[in-house]
């Protein structure tokens, strides 16, 4: 079985319904309210379990699901957009793909304002002034505002990989190692 196959599945749902309401707020002029939208829902799902619990549930029936959703988005403030998107979604059985729903939609919304998100791993956290100069740097490579969104990994030694869209450039010393590593083994 191909494990990555339920995540392609997903996130081409999301993609879908991400495209719908995108398309709408923006005909509607709604793209600001579509973007306090997609915050509270992000903020939602990563600090409530019982929402992540209640999406990937199988055990509530489609009017219990959609019912649920439809109070949440009413209690959360959510637009009309999204509110019967969202319930449309659990009508179909489809609100398991909200986390991809939600990832889609900040990209393109992200990409309406003419921004890119930069994901740096370092193996110390990054000061504001490096922060600064990296995003700086990169939004001159990528002729885009970056945003960058950092994380510590300690096991890159020193150096930095950075990952924007598709291209992705490591100059992390565990690189540079397993690099020098491969070409000695190549060599004797």
């Amino acid at each position: 079985m191909d494990v990555s196959e339920p995540a392609s599945i997903s996130r081409g749902i999301a993609a879908r319904y991400a495209t719908a309401i995108f398309q709408l707020a923006k005909e509607g002029n709604a793209i600001k309210a579509l973007e306090g939208d997609v915050a509270t829902l992000s903020t939602a799902l990563s600090e409530s379990a019982d929402l992540t619990a209640l999406i990937s549930s199988p055990l509530y029936s489609r009017e219990e699901l959609e019912a649920a959703i439809v109070a949440i988005a009413k209690k959360a403030g959510l637009s009309d957009i999204l509110s019967n998107t969202l319930a449309l979604m659990a009508q179909n059985r489809r609100i398991f793909a909200l986390p991809q729903l939600v990832a889609s939609l900040s990209d393109m919304l992200a990409e309406e304002r003419g921004e890119v998100t930069a994901e740096v791993a370092s193996a110390k956290a990054l000061t504001k002034t490096q922060t600064t100069k990296l995003a700086k740097t990169l939004s001159e490579t990528f002729g885009k505002d970056v945003t960058i969104n950092a994380t510590v990994d300690e096991a890159l030694i020193g150096g930095l990989v950075v990952k924007v869209g598709s291209k992705m450039i490591d100059t992390s010393i565990a690189s540079k190692l397993n690099s020098l590593q491969n070409a000695m083994k190549e060599v004797g």
